[in-house]
């Protein structure tokens, strides 16, 4: 339980969460940080704290550098519980009567988490805060991904604590970006695809922001996952990229079977579109989490999504994957619909109502199988595959 030094003074004081494994639905396989950060300076300075089950292992790596009683004073980008959680005790422990800065919104959304008569210090967007030697510039990033989040900027160090921005949900013993290499790209993509995706035009205005405040980056360090040490432009441009959502010449087929006729579909429109030159992906949802879809769908040009039709509805795996992709808001895709039913076959017109609210580009009617697609069925998937290769990308 050691602390980590980030560069001279700042330490990395947070917690290793190896064991989660679900996050507000997301499927966190290889667990998570939460990422709180301790500045000595002539105000020692807590910034963010953990998840309130992890509070003995940070105040273990605080221990370490500082007496935690001598903390001065705690900012909190973000009110999120991963976060916040340790509050209650952080602020006993040091006394309820040092300065907790927060965003005005954070004040709101810390006062409804918490009944304690904290000493608030809510920031304005470009305000500052001096701590000796260093200096902390406030940013609100509302909505990126709670309305109180802020980023804190500390331009002595050319070092960015960025809240809930430009992480990933990974536990290990590495760090920094230059101790795991772009293994962590993947991560950071699902991160993205999961939590950030919905506020993608958002990400751009503040990428926009920063780009003409003229502020230097050489650390960029988020409330998950590793810090961005070597090459924090490598991941600010992988933000850019996955929010500017450009359709790629990729499909992602989608479904749920119950007797293997919509799974046979499925496989027959997955052939078609690699024999047209598109990168495919065939994704069973009892066999791929949701999250694991999300990330697939992120960066593809089309998404179709095949069910069978059950008590005049959508197949129960099906309807929770579409309820998710909606709320994430993707964009610039094609789309289209199949399968399979007995007597009734709602699953494809109940599909394409969800693509329509969605606001995708529905370029086939669907295809429907009433029992075991015959050849016909199965000569109409390939025609589907052909109609949703020519609307992508060449």
């Amino acid at each position: 339980m050691k602390p980590v030094k980030v560069v001279d003074d700042i330490y990395w004081v947070g917690a290793i969460d190896w064991n989660v494994r679900d996050f507000h639905g997301y499927a966190t396989y290889q667990g998570s940080t939460y990422n709180a950060y301790l500045v000595m300076d002539e105000k020692i300075t807590l910034v963010d704290t953990v998840k309130k089950e992890f509070v003995d292992e940070m105040l273990a790596r605080i221990s370490q550098v500082v007496d935690p009683k001598k903390i001065d004073c705690v900012i909190s980008n973000h009110t999120e519980m991963d976060h916040s959680g340790g509050l209650p005790r952080m602020m006993h422990r040091i006394g309820e009567e040092k300065p907790l800065y927060c965003s005005k919104v954070g004040h709101r959304n810390l006062s409804s988490h918490f009944k304690e008569a904290w000493n608030y210090q809510p920031v304005e967007n470009g305000g500052t805060l001096s701590l000796g030697k260093r200096t902390l510039n406030f940013l609100e990033t509302r909505m990126l991904h709670w309305p109180d989040s802020m980023f804190s900027y500390c331009p002595e160090d050319r070092l960015l604590f960025a809240s809930d921005a430009f992480g990933q949900h990974y536990a290990g013993l590495e760090r920094f970006d230059d101790e795991i290499g772009e293994a962590i790209l993947p991560h950071a993509k699902k991160y993205y695809a999961n939590i950030l995706l919905p506020y993608s035009a958002l990400v751009l205005k503040l990428v926009d922001k920063v780009t003409e405040m003229g502020l230097a980056l050489d650390v960029v360090c988020p409330d998950h996952g590793i810090i961005w040490r070597k090459d924090p432009g490598l991941i600010i441009g992988k933000y850019v990229e996955w929010a500017r959502q450009a359709p790629r010449r990729k499909a992602v087929v989608v479904f749920d079977t119950m007797w293997h006729s919509t799974e046979k579909m499925a496989g027959v429109i997955a052939e078609a579109l690699g024999r047209a030159g598109v990168e495919t992906r065939l994704m069973h949802l009892r066999s791929w989490h949701r999250s694991e879809v999300i990330t697939e769908i992120q960066d593809a040009g089309a998404v179709l999504v095949g069910s069978p039709t059950l008590n005049n509805g959508l197949f129960p795996t099906v309807a929770d994957f579409l309820c998710y992709m909606k709320g994430l808001k993707p964009q610039n895709k094609v789309a289209a619909a199949f399968g399979s039913h007995g007597w009734s076959g709602e699953a494809v017109k109940l599909i394409n109502a969800e693509f329509e609210a969605m606001k995708l580009n529905v370029v086939h009617p669907g295809v429907k199988s009433a029992f075991v697609p015959d050849d016909q069925v199965l000569e109409a998937c390939v025609d589907l595959a052909r109609q949703v290769a020519e609307a992508l990308p060449a």
